[in-house]
């Protein structure tokens, strides 16, 4: 991947619960993509690029989880030791917030609040939109589900998205989730490499 001062690193969700395997919604082989990523941070940083973050930060009770109704276990409850970043992954930029109140919390640019059906946007466009990034590149997990959902909104808002393929994995909650993700960012005109 080529970075400049017009790219963005966006990082999704390298969270204990979802990289460690003691976490809460432990993805398979999640601990895995630490390595790769820090690579890529470290290659940004020396670019110029921005590096950003996101989080799920979920309050312990949301119709998110499914003991409120909702599809997933208790996982990235904010302050707790899940919802930290895995311990390995280097830090050299901000955390954008994900999932908080009723919101379901997948992309990194907008949250579906499930109570109400409203669309509401984090502050991440704002912050590419100010350094005037014009293209993102996306790693993280999960690939059929958090990565997939902030990849398509980077591109539904004009950025250019390539997909690293060797930084992601998916739940797969299906046996191929991650490969129809992969096949409906493509379609969305997104570059997986």
């Amino acid at each position: 991947m080529d970075y400049d001062d017009r790219t963005a690193l966006i990082v999704v969700d390298v969270q204990n619960d979802f990289a460690d395997p003691e976490g809460a919604l432990y993805v398979n082989g999640g601990e895995q993509v630490v390595e790769v990523v820090n690579r890529e941070v470290d290659r940004a940083v020396s670019a110029g690029a921005l590096v950003v973050y996101t989080q799920d930060w979920h309050n312990e009770v949301t119709p998110h989880f499914a003991e409120h109704g909702g599809t997933w276990p208790v996982h990235g409850v904010q302050g707790t030791w899940g919802a930290a970043l895995h311990p390995d992954l280097k830090v050299q930029g901000h955390s954008v917030h994900k999932g908080m109140g009723e919101d379901d919390g997948y992309s990194g640019f907008s949250e579906h609040n499930l109570a109400n059906g409203v669309i509401d946007q984090t502050p991440l466009e704002t912050m590419l939109r100010e350094r005037a990034i014009d293209k993102v590149v996306v790693a993280g997990l999960a690939t059929d589900y958090c990565v997939r959902a902030t990849a398509l909104d980077a591109a539904a808002r004009g950025f250019k998205v390539t997909v690293l393929r060797d930084a992601i994995r998916g739940v797969n909650l299906e046996p191929e989730d991650d490969a129809l993700a992969l096949r409906a960012m493509e379609e969305a005109g997104i570059t997986a490499r």
